[in-house]
């Protein structure tokens, strides 16, 4: 039997860390099911809450649960759009070609994160009065100021796996046997940053389904705020669809992580 390697934790010491940090997310769900199941106004429980989600009679009283659920979705989808046509390329080009803007690059994306989401709304909001007057003010035209949420976190997790790939030394062989640029990124390149796409695209719809503070202070409906106008009049439901909402991109973040593995 192999002596273990220093400093590496055993198998016990793993499974007691994993334990803990698994009840710490599995608590505040079993205590959402919980109050999601009782009955209002009495003892006991039932699934009276849960089946009025799927009720269509409920479907005027929730009809803002569905806008939001829509408009989120839509902006997930924009915001995906964005990361994969603007911001995977740029950081792409800046790594090979520009290292040496590498520095700018990472300081400028820390400042969505430094500046405290309400300052930047603040100033985000003489922009959206002029994207209001040029664009209109439908929801989508949050999927900039996601973007800019977005951007620290998309960018680490593709940086990250362009240096695990060394992509610089591969860049410069496949341009040595004559390949175009375009072609050295779509073929040497993009296959090798599966699993960062894969994590940024993950931390984007988190981001994305989750905020609250910009969609309400810009007086826009996405799942959170809809959630929350809901939770007003029945806490219950709220909850249950937000419990039901967590599962479901649970299910999406195994899928995809299972996914990545495999092809790798």
């Amino acid at each position: 039997m192999s002596a273990r390697v220093a400093g590496k934790p055993g198998v016990t010491t793993s499974r007691i860390v994993i334990a803990v940090i698994g009840a710490l997310f599995l608590i505040p769900l079993l205590a959402m099911l919980e109050f999601s199941l009782r009955q209002q106004g009495g003892s006991g429980y039932t699934l009276e809450h849960w089946a009025g989600i799927f009720d269509p009679a409920n479907s005027r009283a929730y009809r803002t649960l569905g806008v939001g659920v829509l408009n989120s979705l839509l902006l997930a989808a924009l915001t995906l759009l964005l990361l994969f046509v603007l911001f995977v390329p740029t950081i792409v080009l800046v790594h090979l070609r520009f290292p040496s803007l590498e520095r700018v690059l990472d300081t400028l994306t820390l400042l969505s994160v430094a500046i405290p989401l309400i300052a930047m709304v603040v100033g985000l909001a003489p922009i959206y009065r002029v994207l209001g007057v040029g664009f209109g003010s439908g929801v989508w035209t949050l999927v900039f100021a996601y973007g800019v949420q977005v951007l620290p976190f998309a960018y680490r997790a593709i940086v990250s796996e362009l240096q695990h790939m060394d992509a610089r030394v591969r860049a410069e062989a496949a341009r040595s046997l004559g390949a175009p640029w375009i072609t050295v990124l779509l073929r040497v390149i993009m296959p090798g940053l599966r699993r960062g796409l894969v994590a940024a695209s993950l931390l984007t719809l988190a981001i994305v389904f989750g905020e609250f503070t910009i969609a309400s202070l810009l007086n826009r409906v996405n799942l959170q705020t809809a959630l929350f106008q809901l939770s007003q009049s029945d806490a219950y439901v709220a909850t249950a669809v937000s419990l039901l909402s967590l599962i479901m991109v649970f299910v999406v973040l195994v899928f995809a992580g299972g996914g990545s593995r495999n092809r790798s």
